[in-house]
């Protein structure tokens, strides 16, 4: 099959970089007239965009691993996403500049009583220079993955064959474990220790449960959106949708389990140095987007992802992912607020908006020059044309 290589997306690529210039300029003034609260609001953004590019490498390493041949079509989408891990080491630096505004156990001089305890307890694993030390070796393992399975890809373009096709299996298969371990302790890090009160051994399946729905409606939108010639969304069938509608409604599943699971866990310990994290999301307010998120994030796309008619219908299904990543920012949120200010309530502020347009806007410009100057699909893939068939059985 020969494509021409994708040479269009200029137009949306100069938009979203005035996004991003708007954005995080914005986030730049709120931080000069406000650095704690503007580089909370930054830190929420940040894990949410983290998580959706980590959560594209682990679909695609998963694809690979279990040598799925439908989804072909659809791939050079889905690895070029995590490329923008790349964009993120330098969007993690003001983090790392602040970590004394957002991180408790960072100063633990000035904390008291219990937390100034938990703090001194901890500090083998929560210091800064083993935190810095984490953060470059979470950061080089998905950078190093996600660049290797993409430059095999695009390399088979031109050399063809079914060697480049195997590297990519045994690398995604391989590496699997470790990537998502580093995602899990990513989440302990990032968010978990945001209160020190906080211990819970399932907080990186959560994690990793929204962002894995939320990369599937990343690349539902992504290629809902191609549907130019010669992109994805013009050579796929409704089949595709259909099976992508199905992983959404998987993982929206599996979100609503891993949430309820963790609050029955806690629930029924009842334990000192669990209760307070659910007590502190049960007042100030953050009550209401409890609740929301178990109706919005769960009930609603639950049920109406069950119709095969909305599965196979490219627009419906495209909002019904915008709609699963605004929710899912709003569950980030309201993981990470209630711990970064504690007592303060919901209280959003434009800087919040700011940063998670600033980032996701300069992330989207990123993944565009990715892909430009290449197929916008994996053209020398052996098992393309198979994916171009696809009818399930």
């Amino acid at each position: 099959m020969k494509v021409a290589p994708f040479q269009g997306g200029r137009s949306a690529m100069v938009r979203a970089l005035l996004l991003a210039a708007l954005g995080l300029g914005a986030t730049l003034v709120g931080g000069l007239l406000d650095p704690q609260r503007t580089l909370q609001g930054y830190h929420v953004a940040f894990v949410y965009w983290a998580g959706i590019a980590v959560g594209a490498l682990i679909i695609n390493m998963s694809f690979q691993a279990a040598n799925a041949r439908w989804y072909v079509v659809v791939r050079r989408v889905l690895e070029t996403i995590p490329l923008s891990s790349l964009l993120l080491v330098a969007l993690f630096v003001p983090i790392l500049l602040g970590m004394g505004h957002l991180f408790p156990w960072v100063n633990s001089a000035a904390l008291g009583g219990e937390l100034r305890e938990l703090a001194e307890h901890r500090r083998s694993y929560l210091n800064v220079p083993f935190f810095v030390l984490r953060y470059a070796v979470y950061f080089a393992l998905w950078i190093t993955v996600s660049h290797l399975l993409h430059a095999w890809s695009t390399r088979q373009d031109s050399e063809r064959g079914v060697l480049l096709t195997l590297k990519q299996r045994r690398l995604g298969a391989g590496a699997l474990p470790f990537v998502g371990l580093a995602m899990t302790f990513a989440a302990f890090d990032w968010q978990m220790s945001l209160d020190l009160r906080m211990y819970s051994t399932i907080f990186g399946l959560y994690y990793f449960a929204g962002s894995f729905l939320a990369a599937f409606a990343a690349l539902i939108l992504a290629v809902g959106t191609s549907r130019s010639e010669g992109l994805p969304g013009s050579l796929m069938n409704a089949n595709h949708y259909h099976s992508l509608g199905k992983w959404l409604l998987a993982f929206v599943a599996f979100w609503g389990y891993i949430a309820f699971s963790q609050y029955l866990l806690m629930w029924i310990a009842n334990l000192p140095d669990e209760v307070p994290w659910y007590f502190a999301r049960n007042k100030t307010g953050f009550l209401p987007v409890g609740i929301f998120l178990v109706v919005c994030h769960f009930i609603i796309p639950f049920f109406l992802l069950l119709s095969r008619d909305l599965k196979r219908n490219p627009r419906a299904l495209r909002a019904m992912a915008v709609w699963i990543l605004v929710v899912h920012y709003i569950d980030v949120y309201w993981v990470m607020m209630p711990a970064l200010r504690p007592s303060q309530g919901v209280a959003p502020r434009l800087t919040d908006l700011a940063a998670v347009v600033g980032i996701g806007a300069a992330a989207v410009a990123f993944v565009l020059w990715r892909l430009r100057g290449r197929p916008a699909v994996p053209v020398g893939d052996p098992y393309l044309e198979e994916s171009l068939r696809y009818e399930p059985s």
